[in-house]
């Protein structure tokens, strides 16, 4: 971490709340359910859909979890009655993986569902290494009963050859980013280089291997490599779609739609956004940097 990151960590706990959540405003849709829907009539009102999340995650208690539970119920209910183009994100660890697994997939299994009987869509996302397997396997026991739910893989972890080698077989729909976490170099690449070749043989694995891929990164490069590919196997473009993080390079994701591809939004809202936002510059203390700079060029597009 260079000095200028640590020091902008360092002095998070300094900086008042109110500024965090000017710049947080950005990136994040709301503290309230109404905020999302909004921000996702808005997007959709551009030809953008969107993937709806409910910041949380980490609970420590059933209570907690349940509430997460029924929280993403309310906005399945809320895309359903809204008629918007928009699906649910959600963390395990929200649903309480780290409490218990089987009351985790209890819950997971009652939001899936209800998407179900909504005729709409889970992605469940990626945590960090330890709520790897746990994750895979639970994504694998659900969509034994369920076709409406989907998992992340990141490129940057050693593991997801491996990992993808078996998703593909069934036909998993994956969302595949490069990957936040800190992770240690044994189990994790660390140079662009080597990120980006991973991200590209994994999107190849995936495509060749009969998924619905969700391509998620801002990085011009692997957008480039992305459509190179989709081109020469010859994808017919319902199967991937681009997506990117709420208020990031909103130029490129109106470039990608005017080329003529799907693209979502991931469009985070929730009480819990300060810990979101905190925890995040500490697990990825590079991007202290960006916040700086949009603090210095921030402008009202989402």
């Amino acid at each position: 971490m260079s000095l200028f990151n640590r020091l902008i960590v360092s002095s998070l706990p300094a900086i008042p709340k109110p500024i965090v959540g000017w710049v947080a405003s950005r990136y994040i849709a709301g503290a309230h359910l109404e905020n999302a829907i909004q921000v996702t009539r808005n997007l959709n009102a551009q030809g953008i859909l969107t993937t709806i999340d409910l910041l949380g995650e980490d609970v420590t208690n059933r209570s907690q979890a349940i509430s997460a539970r029924e929280g993403c119920k309310e906005v399945l209910n809320a895309i359903a009655r809204e008629r918007m183009g928009a699906n649910l994100s959600l963390k395990l660890t929200e649903l309480g993986l780290k409490i218990d697994k089987g009351f985790c997939e209890d819950n997971l299994r009652q939001v899936l569902d209800l998407a179900r009987e909504k005729k709409n869509f889970v992605r469940i996302d990626m945590e960090d290494h330890t709520c790897t397997d746990a994750t895979i396997e639970i994504y694998r026991s659900t969509r034994k009963d369920f076709e409406n739910v989907g998992v992340a893989i990141q490129a940057y972890l050693r593991r997801s050859e491996s990992d993808v080698s078996e998703l593909v077989k069934q036909k998993a729909n994956i969302r595949l980013c490069k990957g936040i976490y800190v992770e240690p170099e044994s189990i994790a690449f660390k140079t662009k280089d080597e990120i980006r070749e991973n991200f590209l043989k994994l999107l190849r694995m995936m495509l060749e291997g009969g998924c619905y891929v969700g391509i998620a990164t801002h990085d011009d490069f692997l957008i480039a490599g992305a459509r190179r590919l989709t081109s020469e196997l010859r994808i017919d473009r319902d199967r991937f779609e681009f997506q990117t993080l709420l208020g990031v390079k909103p130029s490129m994701r109106q470039m990608l739609l005017r080329d003529g591809f799907r693209v979502r939004v991931y469009v985070p809202f929730g009480r819990e956004w300060y810990p979101y936002c905190v925890r995040r510059l500490k697990e990825n203390p590079e991007i202290a940097s960006h916040v700086l700079k949009s603090i210095l060029t921030r402008d009202n597009v989402k």
